[in-house]
C-alpha cells in the first residue's frame, strides 16, 4: 500500500503593508486567542502543524508521522501524566463555548490581542477548528507538546518541552510566549514552584531578532527546554 501523501505545505503569508510604522503598538483589530488541551478531533490539525514545522526546519524527509500514528499514541494517558499538547486557537470573534473543549483537567484560557490590521490567513479554512461544525470562525494557529521529566540534581519534577510551533501569519504577536506561559503556569500549579528556565527563555525571546525565521519556530531554540522548580 502506498504511503499517505503528506499535508500540503503552508501557504505563503501575505506581506504586511509598508505603511504601518515598524514597532508600532498594536491597536484597532482584536484577535481572540485561546489555549486549551488538545482533543482527539484535533489530530488532523496537529498533523498538518507538525508537517509545517518539518518543512520549516528542512526536515520533511524525516517526518513520517501520520494521523493514525498520532491518534494511537498521543491520547493514551491522562493530561500532564505523559505526552500533553496545548492547542492555540485564534478567532476574529469571541469564542463559542463547547463542552467538548471544557476539560476539567485544564480549563481553556483566553486572551485578546489588539492589532493594527486584521490578519490575512490563507489557510484559515484548512485549520478551522473542528471543521467549523461548532460555529464561530476559530482556527488552529499553533501547538506546544510537552511531557513530565525529573531533575536528579534538584530532586524535583518539571516539564520537558519537545515542540512549539506557531503558523507563519500569526507570528510576532506574542502567541508563542502565550503558549510558553501556559506550560509554565501549569508547572507551578502542579507544585513545581518557580522555574529558572522561564526567565532564560524570556530573555532569549526578547533578544532574538524580529524576523520570521527566528521567531517563527521556537522549536529551533528550545527543544529540550526544562521547566524546573528552583528555590
Amino acid at each position: 500500500m502506498a504511503a499517505a501523501a503528506p499535508p500540503p505545505p503552508p501557504s505563503p503569508a501575505p506581506e504586511a503593508p509598508n505603511d504601518v510604522p515598524q514597532g508600532s503598538t498594536p491597536r484597532g483589530h482584536p484577535l481572540f486567542a485561546r489555549i486549551r488541551l488538545a482533543h482527539p478531533t484535533d489530530v488532523p490539525h496537529i498533523h498538518k502543524l507538525i508537517h509545517q514545522m518539518a518543512v520549516f526546519e528542512r526536515l520533511s524527509d524525516q517526518c513520517i508521522a501520520t494521523e493514525a500514528s498520532l491518534s494511537s499514541t498521543l491520547f493514551t494517558s491522562p493530561p500532564f501524566q505523559s505526552f500533553t499538547i496545548f492547542v492555540l486557537e485564534v478567532s476574529h470573534t469571541p469564542f463559542v463555548e463547547h463542552l467538548q473543549y471544557n476539560n476539567p483537567a485544564y480549563p481553556p484560557i483566553t486572551k485578546v490581542v489588539n492589532l493594527d490590521l486584521p490578519i490575512n490567513d490563507p489557510d484559515r479554512d484548512l485549520f478551522r477548528s473542528n471543521g467549523g461544525v461548532l460555529g464561530g470562525d476559530a482556527c488552529v494557529a499553533g501547538f506546544v507538546l510537552f511531557f513530565p521529566n525529573y531533575s536528579t540534581f534538584l530532586a524535583k519534577p518539571g516539564f520537558y518541552i519537545e515542540d512549539l510551533f506557531v503558523r507563519e501569519c500569526y507570528r510576532r504577536k506574542g502567541l508563542g510566549k502565550m503558549l510558553l506561559s501556559a506550560v509554565a503556569k501549569q508547572a507551578v500549579k502542579m507544585g513545581s514552584g518557580g522555574f529558572a528556565g522561564s526567565l532564560v527563555m524570556l530573555l532569549m525571546l526578547m533578544l532574538m531578532p524580529s524576523s520570521s525565521s527566528s521567531l517563527g519556530n521556537f522549536h529551533t531554540f528550545f527543544v529540550g527546554f526544562r521547566i524546573q522548580e528552583m528555590k
